[in-house]
This record gives structure tokens, sequence and C-alpha cells, in this order.
């Protein structure tokens, strides 16, 4: 049993109206490997770390982290001990990284907005409010400067997206990796200062080459997060469903399978399949119902049934 999974809050107080209280979290939270804290919309909360405290960690040490799709997932990283999450978050329906943060309550998360779903930097500072008023600790971008500026200034701890970035891979030559010649290694680079100049917190660095990350990482105040980046960076991130191995392959190069829930999923499937089959058969045949599956009439009712309604 994990530190996450052992801790537990007191109970929930009442308000007259019969609403929850939102109850200070208890002083020995620290015990547990917790800290206390109050997100940006107002509510306190324990969380296994704080920017400040990942900041203080920088080049100290590697911390894990995770993208969670399905509740069982984030409950099953958090009790694992997953450091960090990030989240997909859509602010026009939420429903979903709300759920992921209800069932992870202690884990550290990132809410990551995607591209299109804003236009200005006066939307990218409400969406990054929508999730930071549902538990998010900070949220993630692939926007540039201008609209990074904007949120932290607005409060909003904010990482940022550099290497390849999949959506705007066509700028990069596609789904390959970047920074493999001087030109990119230096454009990375600057793209990283400009982060941290706009304020952001964080910076995820994706499939560029490892040494490479390892430089960039000693050269930034950021908080760096690897995903095909080698091990150089503060951050190890790797999606919930590569780890678990939940599709068939071919897999991303820079991913290991730890699992391979897919052919799990292949035998139940093929387990449902067979049950349906030998269902429709037994019908077919006969066999079922069986007489254990049905209910047996009381002696003489269906004489006296068929007497009674045929004088009708």
């Amino acid at each position: 049993m994990t530190k996450n999974q052992s801790y537990q809050q007191k109970p929930t107080l009442m308000n007259f109206d019969g609403t929850p209280t939102n109850a200070l979290p208890p002083r020995d939270a620290h015990k547990q490997g917790l800290h206390r804290t109050m997100t940006l919309g107002g509510v306190y909360a324990t969380r296994n770390y704080t920017i400040k405290h990942l900041q203080s960690l920088k080049g100290k040490t590697v911390l894990t982290e995770t993208m969670p799709f399905t509740i069982s997932e984030a409950i099953a990283a958090e009790e694992a001990g997953i450091d960090t999450f990030k989240v997909k978050f859509d602010p026009g329906n939420p429903a979903s990284a709300i759920a992921i943060r209800k069932a992870a309550p202690h884990t550290f998360m990132t809410f990551c907005i995607g591209l299109t779903k804003i236009a200005t930097a006066a939307e990218a500072v409400r969406a990054g409010y929508d999730a930071m008023e549902i538990g998010a600790d900070g949220i993630m971008c692939q926007w540039g400067p201008e609209f990074i500026e904007a949120c932290a200034k607005a409060g909003i701890p904010v990482e940022a997206h550099a290497g390849l970035v999949p959506r705007l891979s066509t700028w990069t030559g596609g789904l390959k990796a970047v920074g493999k010649t001087l030109e990119e290694a230096l454009w990375i680079y600057r793209q990283i200062q400009s982060f941290e100049n706009a304020g952001a917190w964080a910076v995820e660095i994706e499939v560029i080459p490892a040494d490479l990350l390892s430089q960039l990482s000693r050269r930034t105040r950021l908080v760096t997060s690897s995903i095909g980046a080698g091990s150089g960076g503060d951050i190890q991130f790797m999606f919930a469903e590569d780890i678990l191995g939940n599709h068939a392959p071919p897999y991303p190069r820079h991913t290991k399978q730890y699992r391979d829930l897919y052919k799990m999923e292949q035998a139940i499937q093929a387990e449902r399949v067979g049950g349906f089959r030998d269902f429709i058969a037994d019908v077919k045949s006969g066999v079922f119902p069986g007489p254990e599956h049905v209910v047996k009439a009381p002696a003489g009712l269906i004489d006296e049934f068929l007497a009674s309604v045929d004088q009708q």
C-alpha cells in the first residue's frame, strides 16, 4: 500500500444546508508524504508535490509521469506511486478530467489544453482558470510565448511543449525526431528560452536526441519532462496506454510495454463472442432454458387455469 493509497482525510463536515464544507486538511498530512495546499479554484487539497517542490528537485532526481485515459488507470497509477499526471482537458467538455482528478486526489496533475481550443490570449487565460477551478495543479499547452505569458501573469502555472510537437509536425518534417542538426538544436534551445522568459515553469521536450536533452535541461531553470528524449530530463513521461500495452502494435519506438493488456482484452473479447455463440446454440437446441432455470407451476394450477379460461 502506497502513501497516496493509505492516506485518508478526516470525514467531511456538513454545512447547515446539507452541502459539504471545504475542510482544512489535517496538519499531519506530511506524515503521509503529502502537502497541504489550496487550488487556484479555492479548494483545500493535499498533493504529493507542489510546483515549488518539483522545482527544488530539478537536477537531483528523475520523477515519473503518465497520462491516464480512464478512471481505472488513474487509480492504478496513483496507487503504484506515479509522481505526476498529465490529463487531457477540453474546456467545453471537462467531465473526463474531473473524473480523473477525483479518482487520484493526491497526485500532482497538469491539465493539457488542446492547441485549437483557444484562439486568443484572453481565451487561454479563461481556459486555464477553468482547468484550475476543477482541480488542476497547472496546465500544459502547445501555445507560443504570448499566450503562455498571459496565463503566467494571471497566476496560472504553465508547462510548454518543445521539440517534436505532433500537431505542429508539418513544420518540422512530420512525426520524426527533431534536433538532429545544429540549426534544429539551436531552434529548440531558443524556443525553450522564449518559454522561460514568458513565465513558464516547465517544458515537455519530445523526441530529440538524448544527449541534447541533457545539455538543454542543464541550461534552463524550467523543469523538463522527457518523452522520447532520453533520461536527461527531470521527469520521465510515458502515456498509460503505452506502459500498459493497451493497443495493437506498432508502438512508438521510444515506449516500452510493461504489460500486454491488448492481448488480454483480445482474449476477453474472444470469450465474449464464445459466450454469445454458446447461448445461441443452447437456445436453438432446446438445452436452455433447462429445468433448473425455470419456475414450476404448483400442482393443479395449469388445469384450473385452463378450465377457467375455457369457460369465458
